[in-house]
């Protein structure tokens, strides 16, 4: 099961996201979550997705949309913003590179397929920022957000309960003023993700724990 959830709060593991192949058969999309529950591709006011490329072609337009995208694992990909004039090469993991949906965007591979990570946020509705963190994270006083482990071992609690969170794994979440229900205060002040044990630096010289990040704020 993909999801167990505790509200407006889900937990999710991306090894048990389904696989959907883009209709050109250039790659396939494992969706986290699309915000409001059963919103399609035309109605969504946030998604975040992870995103297999396998062959260069253009990016699909999103009017109205702000998009960040971020490598995860993979040779990368060039993109070109053709109206823009811009060019962006997405070749180091874990940053970030936003952009608007509506630029017509061309891909091009900079060798084998690449995996990415992606936010879509709906401009007007929300506002959001897509970082990588390697500290504690306090949920409280977001309207939203999303976090999924990179690496290293993650623990999240409410005060109550605990849960452990390996890589590829994550919670996102709505806060109550969003969903029309109502919890104790205290509730939300105690939920925060930390990481599990003292951080390191790997042989590559990158730090062991590490978290992708997501804070979301309604802007009406």
């Amino acid at each position: 099961m993909l999801h167990e959830c505790l509200g407006m709060l889900e937990f999710f593991d991306l090894a048990a996201a389904p696989s959907v192949p883009w209709k050109n058969g250039g790659g396939s999309t494992q969706e986290l979550v699309c915000w409001p529950p059963g919103a399609g591709m035309a109605g969504f006011e946030w998604r975040v997705s992870v995103a297999t490329i396998a062959t260069p072609g253009p990016f699909s337009a999103f009017p109205g949309v702000d998009r960040q995208i971020m490598l995860l694992g993979g040779d990368g990909v060039q993109l070109t913003g053709k109206a823009a004039g811009w060019e962006h090469t997405l070749d180091q993991a874990r940053v970030p590179f936003a952009f608007a949906g509506e630029e017509p965007v061309d891909c091009q591979m900079l060798g084998g397929t690449s995996t990415d990570f992606n936010l879509m946020v709906r401009r007007g509705a929300w506002r959001g920022a897509l970082q990588v963190v390697r500290s504690a994270q306090s949920l409280y006083g977001m309207g939203a957000g999303l976090c999924m482990v990179l690496q290293g071992t993650w623990r999240w609690s409410d005060g109550a309960s605990t849960r452990t969170l390996a890589a590829g794994q994550g919670v996102w979440w709505v806060n109550d003023e969003h969903h029309g229900e109502h919890h104790e205060e205290h509730q939300d002040e105690c939920r925060r993700v930390e990481p599990v044990g003292a951080a390191f630096n790997t042989a590559d010289g990158e730090q062991s724990t590490t978290l992708a990040w997501i804070a979301l704020a309604p802007t009406r």
